[in-house]
């Protein structure tokens, strides 16, 4: 899924902060005749951000796991950094309790996980808007990018680019220049069912202050003909650098963008085989996961990827300007 999940995170001394107060109680038996507990989840996938001005912690918590649900799933949190005192809460998606593989009637544990798995998977970013605003902006597998106010959790503003799933929407992270925010749209592998919004995989400029969409631009289906585990949409985070936003692809193509249109600027397929520099056979495959390295004139990425069927892979990869 994202990072390793953590029900509780320790700050300095005896400071800690549970996304869930108190302790879960039982409620009745499943249809195995198994004692059921709750409430449960919201879990911590990914790394905290930190507000050294404001000596805050921001975090993005996951789906609950059993009834009840709480309020602080499915969640954006901001902690004192010292204390790990609760701030503010700011929910993204109520009622949202789901186990993985669910629905399944065989499963007892699915009787009451429903819900459609809609995580703050990604660490939240604090970045400063053209006027000089501190915004705290984060996305969510809702396929919705949130835009709140760092100090009290407010929110300014919502977009919703993509129909969001268990593994769609915005789901491993998103990036700022001050202007734009840039954020990947999977809308694959047990998309929602929600007809009111289409699947909309692609890379979105979205304007830091407004919210509205600047730009979106999506590969070609075309690349994905006759290659199994190959998926027409972008998950992996991508990386900003003046005027150029680097992001990988699960169709296994690494692409560097024009921030300002969205047009390719570069384009490499990196699913094939490579001849590596310690002579270990490898290959590319999707590219998923944490977002392109760019260090001292030169980007890096990660390609191969098997979760959910794509294609897998496990080659790191160098590029430089010639």
């Amino acid at each position: 899924m994202h990072c390793l999940a953590q029900h509780v995170s320790h700050f300095s001394g005896q400071a800690q902060h549970r996304v869930i107060q108190g302790k879960a109680t039982e409620r009745g038996f499943n249809s195995a005749g198994t004692k059921k507990y709750g409430p449960s989840g919201g879990a911590i996938w990914c790394s905290p951000t930190v507000d050294a001005k404001r000596g805050t912690l921001y975090v993005g918590t996951g789906q609950n796991y059993s009834n009840p649900p709480t309020e602080s799933s499915d969640a954006l949190q901001a902690l004192d950094l010292k204390t790990g005192k609760l701030i503010w809460s700011y929910q993204g998606t109520a009622g949202d309790i789901y186990v993985r593989g669910c629905p399944n009637p065989d499963n007892p544990n699915c009787e009451d996980a429903s819900g459609p798995d809609f995580d703050f998977g990604i660490a939240p970013i604090l970045v400063s808007q053209k006027d000089g605003v501190e915004v705290l902006i984060s996305g969510q597998k809702s396929g919705v990018v949130h835009c709140l106010d760092p100090f009290d959790g407010r929110l300014i503003w919502k977009k919703r680019i993509g129909r969001g799933g268990t593994m769609g929407g915005v789901h491993w992270g998103i990036a700022s220049d001050g202007e734009y925010v840039y954020a990947p749209n999977s809308d694959i592998f047990e998309a929602s069912d929600d007809s009111t919004f289409p699947a909309s995989p692609g890379i979105y400029a979205l304007d830091l202050i407004s919210g509205e969409v600047i730009w979106k631009t999506t590969s070609d289906p075309e690349i994905c003909e006759g290659r199994p585990g190959c998926y027409n949409a972008n998950s992996s985070a991508p990386t900003v650098i003046p005027g150029v936003v680097f992001a990988g692809s699960l169709d296994g193509h690494a692409r560097a963008y024009d921030s300002r249109d969205g047009q390719v600027l570069w384009d490499f397929d990196t699913s094939r085989k490579f001849d590596t520099i310690n002579n270990v056979e490898a290959k590319g495959g999707s590219i998923d996961g944490p977002g392109p390295v760019v260090a001292n004139g030169m980007v890096f990425f990660n390609s191969g990827y098997s979760i959910g069927g794509a294609m897998p892979g496990n080659v790191l990869l160098a590029f430089s300007v010639e």
